[in-house]
């Protein structure tokens, strides 16, 4: 047992080192509590023979597996190690990642996979490839059921990449972690293009280009020591309800400095992240994908002890319209609070969808329809708050009360309408005032009619859409006291095999 702790050529933790990189079990160690690790497996070895295997069978195979705990919780984890054979996957490598897979599923808890391989062993052929193909059904099957977290330390290329895609969270470290399908130099045969292993793969890219990665960090402590913190606001498994943290935070703080935050000219930019901390406990929240469609804000807090799911829509970015990639985005995190039994919390700023020919034909509608089946199918408790404007289609998709919002609030200072009033008035009185012989008066005149006619703060409220028209100062402890009450939901489903929502 001790060599196959020890083992390792000393020159291959040396490069290790040098690459800026820690050792298998120093990244384990930073990720569990101390003293906790339960190795097993440690021993085994690959039975491969041809191209000189057979004369290189170490311990482990170059992948640790095991659990421990975090927060005193039990997780799973297994940790590719570089230093043997490039943590390159084969026969005996990869079963044991399938039965620590298999045994976080049985015992429902977490599974955190530290990735630093090579990919597929060559001299394996097919049955390497076979390896991976077990793991990507194990991490389907588990998708849902327990919280699976895909850390990127090293390099991850080809069919590899496949199983972090699957997972609930991928986190990378810049410089040292990539991922892609083809590398630079097949991208740069196949199409000519020249670029670098970060500039094709990079942490920077998937977290704020692809949207591949939930996070990007600058060394591996600090994104270890967000693995750990983000597994506080998630529940072991589906079957349990996310873990409750004491806060002296009083549930009923006023909260009128939102009067200050948030101008009542609906034209008027502000940054909804200072929204999100005056509402919940302490000002503190983990924001999922903040590099990646910032025009909308998804990001895990507590409120009262509690965690809940917040989607926002973000003024400060494009206005805080919904595209495609805000969509994609929404969508996957309702999907996730939904799966882990974490309530949803919907602030809602929003124009409208993104116009424009490259949004159509990119699929907005298809895109769009993402976010919208997300929430409807969704049984968690569901809150809609209405801050200022909620136009059009987006307003519906926004967790409206007409898909299904549990409740929904809005501010003294909500518009909610199927466009602003000067679209509005443009469209409807277009050929009066067309026809007058001051334009720009009678539309004026009619805008101010459409306002308030149809987009006074009570219009929604009067026609039972809005369930109350509140104070903002009182904003947290509405929310709080209306979670309370919907803690125990419980909503049946149809029965059925799946559905078949957008992709």
């Amino acid at each position: 047992m001790k060599e196959a702790v020890v083992q390792g050529d000393p020159a291959a933790t040396e490069r290790q080192r040098g690459n800026g990189k820690l050792t298998v079990r120093e990244r384990i160690d930073l990720l569990l509590d101390a003293g906790s690790f339960h190795e097993i497996e440690p021993l085994r070895r690959h039975r491969a023979t041809g191209f000189g295997l057979e004369a290189r069978r170490p311990h482990t195979d170059g992948v640790v597996t095991g659990w421990g705990t975090v927060d005193g919780r039990t997780v799973f984890v297994y940790a590719h190690d570089f230093r043997i054979f490039g943590g390159a996957l084969g026969e005996a490598h990869a079963t044991k990642i399938h039965k620590v897979m298999e045994l976080a599923e049985r015992a429902g808890a977490p599974l955190v996979s530290l990735n630093d391989g090579a990919g597929a062993r060559i001299q394996e052929g097919v049955t390497a490839l076979a390896g991976y193909g077990g793991i990507f059904q194990r991490n389907a099957r588990a998708s849902g059921v327990i919280p699976q977290i895909s850390v990127m330390l090293g390099p991850c290329a080809g069919g590899a990449a496949y199983s972090p895609a699957l997972t609930d969270f991928v986190f990378m470290v810049r410089e040292t972690s990539q991922m892609f399908i083809t590398g630079p130099d097949v991208v740069q045969a196949v199409t000519g293009e020249k670029v670098s292993l970060d500039g094709l793969g990079g942490a920077q890219v998937h977290a704020s280009v692809s949207g591949v990665a939930a996070l990007a960090y600058d060394d591996e402590a600090s994104c270890l020591e967000d693995v750990r913190h983000l597994l506080s606001y998630l529940p072991s498994n589906n079957r349990e309800l996310p873990p409750v943290v004491p806060t002296a935070d009083p549930p009923d703080r006023p909260t009128g400095a939102l009067l200050d935050l948030v101008p009542v000219d609906s034209s008027r930019s502000y940054d909804m992240h200072a929204v999100i901390e005056e509402i919940v406990d302490d000002g503190e929240h983990f924001e999922i994908q903040p590099g990646w469609a910032p025009n909308v804000v998804c990001t895990l807090a507590r409120m009262d002890g509690h965690p809940v799911g917040v989607i926002a829509n973000q003024p400060s970015a494009l206005a805080g319209v919904l595209d495609i990639h805000a969509s994609d985005k929404a969508a996957r995190f309702v999907t996730l609070c939904d799966a882990f039994n974490i309530p949803l919390v919907t602030l809602v700023d929003v124009p409208g969808f993104l116009p424009g020919v490259a949004q159509e034909h990119d699929g907005i509608i298809r895109h769009g329809a993402k976010l919208l089946y997300a929430y409807c199918n969704a049984t968690v408790p569901r809150i809609q708050l209405i801050l200022r404007k909620a136009y059009g289609g987006a307003y519906i998709v926004m967790d409206s009360r007409s898909i299904g919002a549990d409740l929904s609030f809005a501010w003294p200072s909500n518009e909610i309408a199927v466009m602003g009033a000067e679209g509005a008035a443009n469209v409807i009185f277009r050929r009066e005032i067309a026809a007058s012989d001051n334009p720009d008066e009678v539309r004026a005149l009619r805008i101010k009619e459409y306002r308030s006619e149809l987009m006074h703060p009570y219009y929604a409220a009067e026609r039972g859409l809005v369930d109350d028209v509140i104070d903002p100062a009182e904003t947290r402890a509405v929310l709080i006291r209306s979670l309370e009450m919907l803690r125990r939901k419980h909503a049946d489903r149809p029965s059925r095999k799946h559905g078949n929502p957008p992709v």
